[in-house]
């Protein structure tokens, strides 16, 4: 575990034209409150102004302590005030919780980790978590299997003299899975989760990149279905939805203007009501429909409910044709097979999720306009053919001539109307997701 939580570009927030940014100090909960001396050009945090600091613990605990020569008179004046004070403990909470879910933590793990250390200066055992360790759970997932891999430094490609400057080819970026964690720090979103992390060249634990295959497609859908409400379920509802909107006296409003509505048809009414509550009474149904030849209008409706997750299938035949690219091929399918096996825990308690991947298509090294994004997937199945023209042949060294290999992917999230990004009446300049 790191011994200070934050750093210069971790949750930055500007206040009077300033930015300042807070460190934690994972022992003894000691807020340092700085601000960058040239941001973005001067590296690391030892270089920037340390503006004040906050101790958790004595006789000065969650006060705001300036520092002789290095805080402004303005900086002082703000910063004392009990509310801007906790303005700082605010983004001081944020940054803990974030470096610690970093470091394998779970959200509510970290949320009460660094409230007790903030509050007392150091972290109790009341939530299993003792300072500078973390729980059993995390300890045993932040342990893995001798032999488990979590890196591929050979950048795999086939064939062999695949001109990746010069042709449309798709890349297969495998990265550590990221479970998506608690929102506890924005208390602006309704939001209970934050935002799965974006994928960089850090996190990318190997790529494989290939030719674009035939038949590539992709599909969207959305799930709908019928729903109904009959004319007494829907005038209870309304009347329910005023009561509690609005209170007692909003119901009774309502509940006199459906009266009325009833007045006006009373001959109807009265009947449907009435076969309505023999019904329920005596747990037939259909009672209009057998003696009137009638049932009440449904108000059919087809109603969304919800997104769904898209699949993608790809199917590729690698046929090697030197010593050099049948290794190549090898190693491909070993990188997929072993990629999306799930990972065992040292003590053998736990199993955690396989890695999972980004699939681009690219031309000339740059994302395809004119093919759809895929969002972070799951490898769900990968099917491997050694014999694909139906004859068992290999070469001298035993590498078969051909193999054909299939897979099965599906996306970790739907897709949304803003994940296509552009604003009404702007030019669309590639196909998107």
């Amino acid at each position: 575990m790191a011994d200070t939580y934050g750093s210069r570009d971790a949750n930055r927030f500007e206040v009077n034209k300033v930015q300042y940014y807070t460190l934690v100090d994972a022992k003894t909960g000691l807020i340092t409150v700085k601000s960058p001396t040239v941001a973005g050009n001067v590296a690391g945090s030892n270089a920037d102004r340390t503006v004040g600091t906050i101790p958790a613990t004595g006789a000065n605990k969650g006060k705001f302590q300036y520092l002789a020569g290095n805080t402004t008179t303005e900086e002082n004046a703000y910063f004392t005030k009990p509310e801007n004070t906790k303005t700082l403990k605010n983004q001081a909470e944020i940054t803990a919780n974030k470096a610690q879910q970093k470091e394998g933590l779970s959200a509510a793990a970290s949320n009460t980790r660094t409230k007790e250390l903030l509050n007392n200066g150091k972290a109790t055992t009341s939530a299993g978590i003792t300072t500078g360790t973390v729980s059993s759970i995390e300890q045993d997932l932040g342990k893995e299997q001798g032999g488990t891999r979590n890196k591929f430094s050979t950048i795999l490609q086939y064939p062999e003299n695949l001109q990746i400057a010069k042709q449309d080819v798709i890349k297969f970026n495998m990265v550590k899975y990221s479970p998506k964690t608690f929102n506890t720090g924005d208390s602006k979103s309704l939001s209970p989760f934050n935002e799965r992390r974006g994928i960089t060249n850090k996190n990318i634990i190997g790529v494989v990149t290939l030719p674009i295959p035939g038949g590539i497609s992709d599909g969207m859908s959305v799930e709908w279905g019928s729903d109904t409400m009959d004319i007494i379920k829907a005038n209870l509802a309304d009347i329910a939805n005023a009561a509690i909107g609005g209170g007692g006296g909003a119901g009774a409003d309502a509940a006199n203007t459906k009266a009325s509505a009833i007045s006006a048809n009373a001959g109807p009414i009265k009947e449907a009501v009435r076969s309505y509550f023999v019904e329920a009474a005596t747990g037939t149904n259909n009672l209009l429909s057998r003696t009137r030849g009638a049932v009440l209008n449904p108000n059919m409706e087809l109603l969304f409910n919800g997104p769904q997750l898209r699949p993608f299938s790809f199917t590729f035949k690698l046929s090697p044709r030197s010593k050099k690219e049948a290794e190549s091929v090898r190693s491909i399918i070993r990188f997929f097979k072993q990629g999306m096996s799930p990972i065992r825990t040292e003590s053998n308690l736990f199993l955690k999720a396989p890695h999972t991947f980004q699939i681009q298509y690219l031309h000339k090294k740059e994302e395809h306009k004119f093919i759809n994004k895929i969002k972070e997937c799951a490898l769900q199945s990968f099917v491997v053919n050694y014999t694909p023209e139906g004859n068992y042949a290999t070469f001298t060294d035993g590498a078969m001539v051909s193999y054909e290999i299939q897979m099965q992917f599906q996306e970790l999230e739907p897709i949304f109307n803003d994940d296509y990004g552009n604003a009404a009446n702007n030019t669309d300049t590639e196909i998107g997701f």
